[in-house]
C-alpha cells in the first residue's frame, strides 16, 4: 500500500471515535498493551509528560512542547483529533511523522489489526509511541484522547502529570457528575510523579486529593501536588490586535513576569498558569525551561507546533475567527472573548455532533447574532436542519447550509467589513474550513 491507500485502510478498517462516537470507544487498555508489547514497548524508551482535562489540554500540550523545543530538546507531541492531515497527531519539533513511517508501521502490525480489532485511537497511540522511540526524542508531550483512566495513552510512566480542568463533556462515557468525570481523569495520576492541576471546583478538588493520596499512600515523601491557581495569578492582561499580553504574579513572593502569547483566546490565561506551574516542576527535575525560554516560546507556539483553531484569525475585513470550542465551558470562554471584541454585527457559523449536550450549548449562545447552521461531513454530525430547529427554541435563528465553506462564502459576501464571523461548535467543522493550513 502507498500512503493514501494506507489511510483509506485505517479509516475504513478501524472504528474511529471522531466519526462514530461511543461505538468506537474501547473501555480498557488491553489492546494498547498488546500492540505496544508486540512493538517492543516503545513507550518505555522516551520520557514523557501526560496531560488530561476537559478543555485546554490541547493548548497546554502545544505550549509545553514549544517551551521544550525552545529549550533545545527534541520534543514529541501527540494530540487528537486532527484538523486536516492525519499526521498532525504525531509531531516532533513541529514536523509531522513521515508518510513512509505510517505505511511501514501499518504493514508491520496489520496481522494484529486483523487479530485483535483495535480502535483507530489505539493504533494511532501505538504509532506515535513507536515514532518517538525510533526518532529518539528527548521527551514527548502526550495528550489523552477521552477520560484518563482507560485512555489508550495511559500506559506511560511520565515525568509529570497534568489535569487542566474538569467540565461537562462525554457524560455518556465518563459519568453524569463532575466528581464522576474527575474520577476518570485522575486515572492518569502515577506514583512518585509530580501532579499539576490547572483548575478545580468544590466538587472536583476532593477527587484529586483522594486519588493522589491513594496512589502515593506507600510513599512517605510524596512528590509535589500543585494547584496552579494557588501558586500564581493573573495580575493584569491586555487583549489587543489579536494578541494577548499577561502579567503573572506569584502568590507567595509576588514576583511578577510579563508574557506575550500568540494564542489570543482569553481562556489561555488559565492555561498559562497551568503551563507555568508545569515548567516549574520540570525545572526542579533538571529540565531547561527558564523564564527567558518560556517567554520566547509563548510568542511562537503556532509557528513551533502548528496549533490551529484556538481563537484563530484567518481573514480580515470582515474578521473570520475559528475556535474549536464545542462544550459548555468552551462556549462560556467564547462568550467571554466576544465581550472584548469590537464589531458591527456578529455572525456565528455553527455545527455540532449528536453526542454533545446541545441544548446546554445553545442556551449560552448570544441571541443578537445571526446564525448559519451547517454540519461536518462525519456520521456523528447533527444534521443542520435539526440543529436549526433546536436553536429556534432558544431564539437563535438563521439559515441552513450544506457545508461550512458554502456558509462562509455566503456570509463573507454579505457581511460588512467591520463584522465578525465566528466558526465554532465542532472540531471537525473547523477542520473542514478551506484554506486552514495544517502546517
Amino acid at each position: 500500500m502507498n500512503y493514501a491507500e494506507t489511510l483509506d485502510y485505517l479509516f475504513a478498517k478501524l472504528p474511529m471515535f471522531s466519526r462514530l462516537g461511543a461505538a468506537a470507544y474501547k473501555k480498557d487498555l488491553t489492546n494498547t498493551i498488546r500492540l505496544c508489547e508486540a512493538l517492543g514497548n516503545p513507550q518505555q524508551q522516551f520520557k514523557s509528560i501526560h496531560i488530561a482535562g476537559t478543555n485546554g489540554k490541547g493548548s497546554t500540550s502545544h505550549m509545553l512542547a514549544a517551551i521544550l523545543q525552545t529549550g533545545g530538546y527534541k520534543t514529541g507531541l501527540y494530540t487528537s483529533p486532527h484538523l486536516k492531515d492525519f499526521r498532525e497527531r504525531i509531531k516532533i519539533d513541529g514536523q509531522f511523522c513521515s508518510e513512509e513511517f505510517v505505511v511501514r508501521f501499518t504493514e508491520r502490525i496489520q496481522h494484529l489489526i486483523d487479530e485483535i480489532e483495535p480502535s483507530f485511537f489505539e493504533i494511532t497511540v501505538a504509532m506515535a509511541f513507536t515514532w518517538f522511540a525510533e526518532q529518539k526524542v528527548d521527551i514527548a508531550v502526550i495528550e489523552t484522547g477521552l477520560g484518563g483512566r482507560l485512555d489508550s495513552t495511559n500506559i506511560i510512566q511520565p515525568e509529570l502529570s497534568i489535569i487542566t480542568n474538569i467540565g461537562w463533556d462525554h457524560m455518556n462515557l465518563l459519568g453524569n457528575s463532575l466528581a464522576e468525570i474527575a474520577g476518570e481523569k485522575v486515572g492518569i495520576i502515577k506514583k512518585n510523579t509530580p501532579l499539576v492541576i490547572g483548575e478545580w471546583l468544590p466538587e472536583t478538588k476532593p477527587v484529586f486529593e483522594q486519588q493522589y493520596a491513594i496512589v502515593n499512600n506507600a510513599n512517605t515523601s510524596q512528590p509535589p501536588f500543585v494547584f496552579a491557581s494557588e501558586e500564581r495569578w493573573i495580575s493584569d492582561w491586555e487583549y489587543e490586535h489579536h494578541l494577548l499580553e499577561a502579567e503573572v504574579a506569584h502568590h507567595q513572593s509576588d514576583e511578577r513576569h510579563k508574557y506575550q502569547l500568540d494564542l489570543p483566546g482569553l481562556y489561555q490565561l488559565k492555561n498559562l498558569l497551568t503551563v507555568l506551574a508545569a515548567t516549574h516542576e520540570l525545572g526542579k527535575k533538571g529540565w531547561n525551561c527558564n523564564q527567558e525560554i518560556i517567554k520566547k516560546a509563548l510568542t511562537q507556539v503556532k509557528k513551533k507546533t502548528g496549533l490551529h483553531g484556538r481563537w484563530e484569525l484567518i481573514h480580515q475585513h470582515p474578521s473570520v475567527i475559528l475556535d474549536v470550542g464545542h462544550n459548555v465551558d468552551g462556549i462560556k470562554a467564547i462568550r467571554q472573548q466576544l465581550e472584548h471584541c469590537s464589531y458591527k454585527h456578529l455572525h456565528i457559523i455553527i455545527g455540532m455532533v449528536k453526542d454533545k449536550d446541545i441544548n446546554a450549548v445553545l442556551a449560552l449562545l448570544p441571541e443578537h447574532a445571526s446564525y448559519h447552521f451547517t454540519e461536518a461531513n462525519i456520521p456523528r454530525a447533527l444534521d443542520a436542519v435539526s440543529l436549526q430547529e433546536q436553536a429556534a427554541s432558544f431564539g437563535l435563528k438563521g439559515n441552513v447550509y450544506a457545508n461550512v465553506n458554502i456558509a462562509l462564502k455566503e456570509v463573507i459576501a454579505k457581511a460588512d467589513s467591520t463584522d465578525l464571523i465566528l466558526i465554532c461548535g465542532s472540531v471537525f467543522l473547523v477542520g473542514e474550513v478551506a484554506g486552514v493550513s495544517s502546517e
